[in-house]
């Protein structure tokens, strides 16, 4: 009978084969669970900021300042004329009808200067011209430290020379505040534009607001900037 018994509770144990050992408190799951949201080898697309300045700031600090100072007998460096932030702006006075217009101007924006733009909207409403408040009129752009002489000097170097009979820009555009604004008539000049993609040609103005309050202060640091102003010779930039 002793027997029996102990073949009894022996038999328990191995009916429906071997009995599988519980896993270990602390130990290693199942491949398949908790997968690791950043495997190994994945690349990052969030563009990063460039190292070092660039090559108009350097210029700026380097040789720009001490001339304007010198020329100009301003003893405190604070009067010193600087760049505080460029402004572009595109109008589109039927963005309320034609959307995708709208939508290519704000990517056409962002791809030419590498910032966001921002929709403009009517801040009243105008009968005359069928304007409500709040509805979309263009898109706009302020980009201001380095990549605001980044775009400054991209424009100089490589849009102005392919404007179409280009004889220099105007030196009467100072607002008499030291800001000085101008427009272009389209904006196929920027090699950022793929001619194939542009859905409708337009111009856009151009604001360079600086720290100055004169108007010939600006004028002097656009020009020791490389400014192609109309009838002179632009300065040379190392």
């Amino acid at each position: 009978m002793a027997d029996e018994k102990a073949g009894g509770k022996s038999g328990k144990g191995a009916k429906g084969g071997t009995a599988t050992a519980a896993p270990p408190k602390g130990g290693s799951q199942p491949q398949g669970k908790g997968k690791d949201k950043s495997p190994a080898g994945a690349v990052d697309h969030t563009p990063k900021a460039q190292e070092g300045k660039p090559r108009l700031l350097e210029y700026y600090e380097k040789t720009i300042r001490s001339r304007l100072a010198k020329e100009f007998g301003l003893k405190n460096p604070n009067q010193v004329p600087r760049l505080v932030k460029i402004v572009l702006n595109i109008g589109m006075g039927d963005a309320g009808k034609n959307p995708k217009q709208l939508e290519a101007a704000v990517e056409e924006l962002g791809l030419i200067t590498g910032q966001k733009a921002v929709v403009t909207r009517a801040k009243k409403a105008i009968a005359n011209f069928g304007l409500r408040a709040g509805m979309p009129v263009g898109a706009t752009v302020t980009l201001r430290g380095a990549r605001m002489y980044e775009f400054l000097d991209r424009f100089i170097n490589l849009a102005v020379p392919r404007i179409r009979d280009f004889r220099g820009l105007p030196s009467r555009s100072f607002d008499g505040r030291g800001n000085y604004t101008f427009g272009i008539k389209e904006q196929m000049i920027f090699p950022e534009i793929d001619f194939d993609r542009v859905e409708k040609i337009h111009g856009m103005d151009i604001t360079l607001v600086t720290s100055a309050d004169r108007d010939d202060l600006a004028m002097g640091l656009l020009r020791e900037l490389g400014w192609p102003f109309r009838g002179e010779t632009p300065q040379r930039v190392a």
